[in-house]
């Protein structure tokens, strides 16, 4: 079975704390990340992308929606949250 990894914008938020639910340090993180810029890094990366945009996170009130990244089974979730961080980082420069 394939594995999939949920990839949530708040992950990446720079204004959401770590206790919260930000995955990546403060300097790696972005203002307002979106699902587009995730993917788009997901793909950079070398992995599929799925973005689900009718999707609202537990912890928030406002739908943002969800990247599914489908064939990551060679990396870890926090390796893949960091460097779609990275890439997301690299894309708004």
């Amino acid at each position: 079975m394939a594995v999939e990894n949920v990839i949530w914008p708040r992950y990446l938020d720079a204004s959401v704390s770590r206790s919260d639910g930000r995955r990546v340090p403060l300097d790696d993180a972005v203002e307002e990340p979106t699902v587009d810029e995730i993917a788009e890094a997901v793909q950079q990366i070398g992995y599929d992308a799925v973005i689900e945009r009718d999707v609202t996170h537990p912890r928030e009130w406002e739908s943002r929606g969800r990247v599914l990244v489908k064939g990551a089974e060679d990396s870890t979730k926090n390796d893949l949250v960091q460097a779609v961080a990275a890439y997301v980082g690299i894309l708004r420069d």
